[in-house]
């Protein structure tokens, strides 16, 4: 079970960004997630008319790692770690650390 999940409110902690928020697009793979409009980069790209594709600079966003970035907690409207509590009844949720209230209801 993953900390952070696609469609989390997430603060980056660390470099560039630092206190930017934003949504989880994309899982990468269990270390990285893409966050929007967070670590965008400017890249170059040659033309491909087999592809239909223009050529130019295009501005996209980056990978980040998951320990640059902490799940925003609306209690506190601050980032918060994350951690993982079992229910009465089987489940296992994830909770916000500082206050124990549970993420996903």
């Amino acid at each position: 079970m993953n900390k952070i999940r696609k469609g989390d409110n997430v603060v980056v902690l660390t470099g560039k960004d630092k206190g930017k928020r934003g949504a989880v697009v994309l899982r990468v793979d269990d270390e990285h997630v893409v966050v929007d409009g967070v670590n965008r980069v400017k890249k170059h790209s040659r033309p491909n008319p087999m592809k239909g594709l223009p050529g130019g600079i295009i501005e996209k966003e980056m990978p980040i790692h998951v320990s640059n970035v902490g799940l925003f907690n609306p209690a506190t409207q601050k980032a918060d770690r994350v951690g993982f509590k079992q229910l009465d009844d089987g489940r296992k949720v994830r909770v916000f650390k500082s206050n124990g209230e549970v993420v996903d209801a």
